[in-house]
């Protein structure tokens, strides 16, 4: 397999303006100091995420109509349980897979 120096160049760019946008907003906020609402308004992000990831994985649209994807939920309910009990992500993680892989099996 040969690489052209141009399909090289053209990879490398994109990585370089994929990254860009990632990484210098951190670069500047991190010398800056942001007002009190503002950090708590950015604290929300995240659970704002991965709320929106996880309804979104058990609400399905057939036709006009919506429904819930019951055997997703059978997984979220006891591994939100988990989260709240454990507090650990690694643990919260690792018990919703078993129990997705577990509730996909049978």
């Amino acid at each position: 397999m040969t690489l052209d120096a141009n399909i090289l160049l053209v990879i490398i760019g994109s990585a370089v303006v994929t990254m860009i946008p990632r990484i210098l907003p951190f670069i500047v906020i991190r010398k800056v100091t942001l007002p009190a609402i503002i950090t708590k308004w950015l604290s929300f992000i995240p659970i704002s995420i991965l709320t929106a990831l996880t309804v979104g994985s058990f609400i399905k649209q057939e036709n006009a109509w919506i429904s819930i994807d019951w055997s997703v939920l059978a997984a979220i309910v006891p591994t939100l349980i988990i989260a709240v009990w454990t507090k650990k992500l690694s643990v919260t993680v690792i018990a919703g897979i078993i129990i997705m892989a577990v509730i996909r099996l049978f």
